[in-house]
């Protein structure tokens, strides 16, 4: 069954950067749909940036050209690197992953920016 774990997040400034990662467990790796969301406050689930194939990904339009999601298969990690953060990045950050039947949820990990 999988296991997803997140580590990173933190509080930066405006224009800074952050690093999440996501350790992946319980499954072939190679083989899971993985994503990362957030929940800003006030807002709903938002997809952030996701493999829709091993080699394909998708990210949000508000995103795009500032994050980064890669994936390690000899350490079972996925990442998401972020650049010139902004204040409306701001929310809890989670990573999901997907193998047969199952998914699994992180607990997520908060980033917030300063203006």
């Amino acid at each position: 069954q999988v296991h997803v774990a997140e580590s990173g997040g933190g509080l930066v400034q405006a224009g800074g950067s952050l690093r999440l990662s996501c350790v992946v467990s319980g499954t072939r790796f190679e083989a899971a749909t993985m994503a990362w969301y957030r929940q800003s406050p006030g807002k709903g689930l938002e997809l952030v940036a996701e493999f829709i194939a091993r080699d394909t990904i998708n990210y949000a339009d508000s995103v795009r050209g500032r994050f980064t999601i890669s994936r390690d298969n000899a350490k079972n990690t996925m990442t998401l690197q972020m650049n010139n953060l902004k204040p409306e990045d701001t929310g809890v950050y989670k990573c999901t992953a997907a193998a047969g039947h199952y998914r699994d949820w992180g607990q997520g990990t908060q980033v917030t920016i300063s203006s």
